[in-house]
């Protein structure tokens, strides 16, 4: 299994266990209606969660092209397939959404940037400039419809999409490797992958490792996240979790007036 910089090993790992961290923590109080209906508790600012997004696409340069462990020519080939991977799923979440939404939501736009981030992670390395544009476009959508699907659908509350962005799209990318490989670019190591007349064989054995780590997470996190249920608790009182947990984690708010109010 081939994964240069974690798209698996990183991204996925840690997704899958917010998955599991999730579900036996249970949503946020007035997330769900009564009958099911998600309802939508955003962020307090659209320009930080920009500037977040923008911190980690720079910061990417150094993990990415960093996991080569030495100053090779390959480092400029991998920022490139990381960049352009990165831009295409910012504009392809941002299109995905606006058919579905009827607007372009900045948010989405935001996780589809990281999540073409996450994919092209695994083969930034072993693929062109131009099958890091198409990872980074199946990332962009899937992970709009991803993050739909855990909140509609599953009723499982990602307040920041983790579980899509991290673990489905660093699923997609790990996958990719074993569709668009191209032995050309790391001779002696991946191989070509289905697209470029490899056959299955590395694209089997990528699918084998995606699933033996969503395994190895669910098993070992709910038993983590069980014993910490178990012995000190997942989550805080309902009256603290209204206060907002700054108050009794730092004596002070982080925005006068702050509160979290509930029709439950």
């Amino acid at each position: 299994m081939w994964d240069f910089a974690g798209s698996t090993v990183v991204h996925s790992v840690g997704g899958w266990l917010a998955l599991v961290g999730a579900v036996l923590l249970g949503p946020r109080i007035g997330k769900y209606a009564a009958d099911g209906t998600p309802k939508p508790i955003p962020g307090h600012s659209i320009p930080l969660g920009a500037l977040g997004v923008f911190i980690l696409w720079f910061g990417w340069f150094g993990f990415n092209p960093g996991s080569t462990m030495a100053a090779v020519p390959d480092i400029a080939h991998i920022a490139a397939t990381t960049n352009i991977a990165a831009a295409i799923g910012a504009i392809a979440a941002m299109l995905t959404s606006w058919i579905l939404f009827k607007k372009p939501d900045p948010s989405m736009s935001f996780n589809g940037a990281v999540a073409g981030l996450v994919a092209i992670t695994a083969p930034c390395a072993f693929v062109s400039i131009g099958s890091a544009a198409l990872i980074g476009l199946v990332a962009g959508i899937l992970v709009v419809l991803s993050i739909i699907f855990f909140d509609k659908v599953m009723h499982i509350d990602d307040p920041v999409g983790a579980i899509s962005v991290h673990g489905i799209c660093g699923a997609w990318g790990t996958f990719a490797v074993g569709l668009f490989a191209q032995d050309i670019f790391s001779p002696g190591t991946t191989g070509n992958g289905l697209f470029f007349g490899g056959g299955l064989k590395l694209l089997g054995v990528q699918s084998i490792g995606i699933l033996s780590v969503f395994a190895w997470c669910v098993v070992t996190g709910f038993i983590m996240f069980y014993l910490i249920k178990l012995v000190i608790g997942l989550r805080v009182s309902r009256e603290e979790e209204l206060r907002g947990l700054d108050i009794d984690e730092h004596g002070s708010e982080a925005y006068h007036g702050f509160q979290i109010f509930s029709n439950q």
